[in-house]
């Protein structure tokens, strides 16, 4: 049996003019803050998965992000099999991140965490990433 390459949905990810203001809607409709990394982009919990609302501010696009266990070995496994590479692959604060096309034109915006996952302060305020011993 074959691998997946896909994980799970890693976030449902917005765009907003205004960080604050984004972060106070959502938070009136329930969504606790997980994380901030400045005036950049925040996390927000959907109660019932680990999977996250994230805003930002910096002009990408709504996307649903996809968790992969390794970017550039699922850039390979995707166009492969007759996908093609949009965009990327880049550094994220967590790790990388690309964007491909399946054979129909579908997008598959993929995310993996070789950085590690966010550490936060007290507050939500992003001061680093988690080493692979404190996300176990």
């Amino acid at each position: 049996m074959i691998k997946p390459v896909f994980r799970k949905i890693d976030c449902y990810s917005l765009p907003v003019d205004d960080l604050d203001k984004g972060i106070a809607f959502y938070a009136s409709l329930g969504h606790a803050l997980l994380w901030r990394d400045g005036n950049h982009s925040a996390g927000l919990s959907l109660p019932d998965s680990d999977d996250e609302l994230v805003l930002h501010t910096d002009g990408r696009p709504f996307e649903t992000c996809i968790l992969v266990d390794n970017v550039d070995d699922a850039i390979k496994s995707i166009t492969e099999q007759g996908g093609t590479l949009v965009f990327g692959p880049i550094q994220i604060r967590i790790g990388k991140y690309a964007l491909l096309h399946d054979p129909w034109g579908n997008p598959l915006p993929i995310l993996d965490f070789s950085n590690g996952k966010l550490a936060t302060d007290e507050a939500g305020n992003v001061i680093g990433n988690q080493t692979t011993s404190d996300t176990q």
